[in-house]
């Protein structure tokens, strides 16, 4: 699977951006209208959705370059782990109020992205490699 994103990396942010829409929407629609259900406040939601937004952006932006897709890929991996972290930080910040469909929402959702942020780390070390490669042989 490694090898299928390798030789095409629009893949790995295709997926990631589509993550990020949903994240968008799960965070800053449905978790705010169920706000009662999950025990996190409107406005943390609403600070939560924001990155997954940039994070599209990002991801849609860089499915257009075709260099140095490597050094993206790891930015991404490592904008998706900050976001694992912060989410851990308002969960926790909210321990009074979450709910157990909080935890578990944010505990899936940090392990799809954990597991994506592994991929992306992954398949951006060898893209760098290639690069790399690519360029002592041209020099």
């Amino acid at each position: 699977m490694l090898e299928k994103f390798i030789s095409n990396p629009n893949k790995v942010f295709i997926i990631d951006g589509l993550g990020a829409i949903l994240s968008t929407f799960l965070l800053g629609y449905v978790s705010v209208k169920f706000e009662n259900i999950f025990g996190m406040p409107s406005m943390t939601l609403h600070t939560l959705a924001a990155l997954p937004v940039f994070i599209t952006f990002y991801d849609f932006y860089c499915i257009r370059k075709k260099d140095d897709l490597g050094h993206f890929m790891k930015g991404i991996a490592i904008i998706n782990l900050t976001y694992c972290c912060l989410s851990i930080l308002f969960a926790f910040y909210h321990l009074g109020t979450i709910t157990i469909f909080g935890w578990s929402y944010l505990i899936i959702e940090i392990l799809i992205l954990i597991t994506l942020a592994i991929i992306e780390y992954k398949v951006a070390k060898r893209l760098i490699k290639r690069q790399h490669l690519t360029m002592a042989k041209a020099n």
